[in-house]
Formats: C-alpha cells, structure tokens, sequence
C-alpha cells in the first residue's frame, strides 16, 4: 500500500513527527527481508557465520557499514552474562585493510529494545528487538532516531555527517574485537551508572563543545592495543608476526572476577589467540613504567599516565563498574 515516509533524505516530515511523542504514535518500522539485507546492507550469512561488507550500491544510493544484534527469542535479544566467564570467536582479517575496523562488542542494551523503559517515560515503543531498536554505546550517539520510545526530533541537525539530534543514547561498551590486518584492540567502556541512559547537554560528552571528559561515559576506554603498547611483531600481515593476519585465528576473552565468582568483582580481562593449533599469550607492554598483558585497573592507570591521557576510566568506576554494567 501506499505510505509516507516520518523520515527522509535526512530529515523528519514535520507534519508527522512536530515533537518526540507523536512522531512515535504516528511512525512504524518496516523489516527487512534476508535479501534486503544482503543488497543495500552487504550482510550475508556463512555457514560459520556473517559476512558484512562495507559498502553496498544500489540504484537508490551507497550504503556505508552495518550492524547486526544477537537475538535469543524473536522479541528478546542474546545477554551475555561475562563475569567468571570467557568469550570466544574465531575471524578472518585477511581482507580488512587499514582504515577499517572489523568490530565485535558488547553493550549494556535493554533485552527488549526498550520497550518496558519506553512505557515507563511515556514513549511508545512497539517494536522492540525483533526490529534492532534501542541501541546505545559509550559513545552516547546523537544519530540514534527513536529512544525509549520517543523520537530524537529536538534540535534535529540535517546538515550534520551524520544528521543528529539533541539526545544522545548511553550506556557500558565492552569492546571484545577491534581490528582490521594490521592492529587489534580490545576496549572496556565503563559509565557511571547502569542501564540505558538517554543524555542531553553536558552529560553526553560531546567533543564538539569540548566536554569529552564531562560526559557520563568513559568514551577514551581503556584499550590493550599490542602495537601501541610496543609490541610492533606481534600482529600482522604475514609469517614474520606472532599472529599472521593472513591466516584465521580464534580469538579467547576471558573476565576474571574477585574471587573467581559470578558475583565478585570484575578485576581482569585477559586475551590469548589459538592459530594453527598453538595457543599464543597475549603481547605483554613495553612501556616505560607498565608492566602486564593483560587490562586490569593499574595497567590501565599506568597506561594513562605513560600516554599523558586524562584517567576517565578510573574516574568512571574502572573494572569494578564494567563488570556490573
């Protein structure tokens, strides 16, 4: 049938959508079809997994990255409970240049997608996770077009790479795989509270108006980046580093608590690779003053200040508030 769309060409139809409320009552998400997907997102399916290209061209324009959610039900998506746990993927980077990041990461998002937060504020949120809604990072992205039910139309910026609105969408990030064939991260992300946080003004951190550190997420991290860290042979393209990107590797996370309990505290995040059969340690740093191999809240605070970098990771609550996100 016939339809209009609330959203196009970067901007809301102000007819439907003249503040955040009714532009929910008045606006529906359509689904995708697996070949939908797979024109205008570039998101095909292996049979060990995704595959996800990064630009996809249709007859209606380019399509730039993608992002895809682990569902558990059809309405609720995948939890990961992390603590006293470890976390594995096996990837393929021999066809990620520089420049682009291949990326695996956790965030704190409602299992619903924020429908039962949506309720709670007012908002009108019928879509829920079997749609991708409710997305948040630490990052606390302005680009997000519906939070909790409501949709980000104060202060809307068209102009803006990409359009913006006034909200920004907050929550913890766990960064397990940031890499292309030549570097690799991982990131803890920790915020000083819990859930989903829908910010506005100083508490998003916005670079813009010089508040990063201001903000109510840690958007710096805390990142175990090899090459950075001095460990210029151990990641890369070819047989003269310890971790050939040419080749694939299984890449094992693992969240050490207090104690070795469920509960316990979050304390440590170590990281080993298993290619070809062997398993290989994580690269120990080689800075001046820093000693370890793996991210645990004095690494951290050493590499902050061997960098010269403001410690906000420990100003937001360190591992300790990670491992309760």
């Amino acid at each position: 049938g016939q339809y209009t769309n609330c959203y196009k060409d970067g901007d809301w139809d102000p007819t439907l959508c003249p503040d955040p409320v009714t532009c929910a009552a008045n606006c529906h998400m359509e689904g995708n079809s697996e070949e939908q997907y797979k024109k205008t997102y570039g998101i095909k399916t292996l049979d060990d997994g995704l595959r996800l290209d990064f630009v996809s061209t249709t007859k209606y324009g380019s399509n730039f990255g993608s992002r895809v959610y682990m569902l558990d039900t059809a309405d609720k998506y995948q939890v990961f409970k992390l603590k006293n746990r470890e976390f594995t993927l096996t990837v393929d980077m021999y066809y990620m240049p520089c420049g682009l990041n291949g990326a695996v990461y956790f965030v704190e998002m409602d299992a619903d997608g924020g429908k039962a937060n949506a309720e709670k504020s007012g908002g009108n949120n019928k879509a829920g996770a079997k749609y991708g809604t409710g997305y948040c990072d630490a990052q606390c992205p302005h680009d997000m077009k519906f939070m909790q039910g409501k949709a980000n139309v104060v202060g809307w910026n068209a102009s803006h790479t990409p359009p913006i609105g006034k909200w920004g969408a907050c929550c913890a990030e766990m960064d397990i795989w940031e890499a292309n064939s030549k570097a690799t991260a991982y990131t803890p992300h920790p915020c000083s509270f819990t859930g989903v946080y829908v910010c506005e003004g100083v508490d998003c951190g916005d670079n813009a108006k010089e508040e990063r550190y201001d903000g109510v997420c840690d958007k710096d991290g805390c990142d175990f980046n090899s090459y950075r860290l001095g460990a210029r042979d151990f990641y890369g393209r070819g047989k003269d580093f310890e971790l050939n990107t040419r080749k694939k590797m299984t890449v094992v996370t693992q969240f050490i608590t207090e104690g070795n309990t469920d509960d316990g505290d979050l304390i440590d995040i170590r990281r080993f690779y298993v290619q070809d059969g062997k398993v290989i340690p994580n690269s120990n740093v080689s800075l001046a003053g820093v000693s370890g191999n793996s991210v645990t809240d004095k690494v951290c605070a050493d590499m902050k200040s061997a960098f010269g970098d403001i410690d906000d990771f420990t100003r937001k609550g360190g591992l300790k508030a990670m491992g309760e996100a």
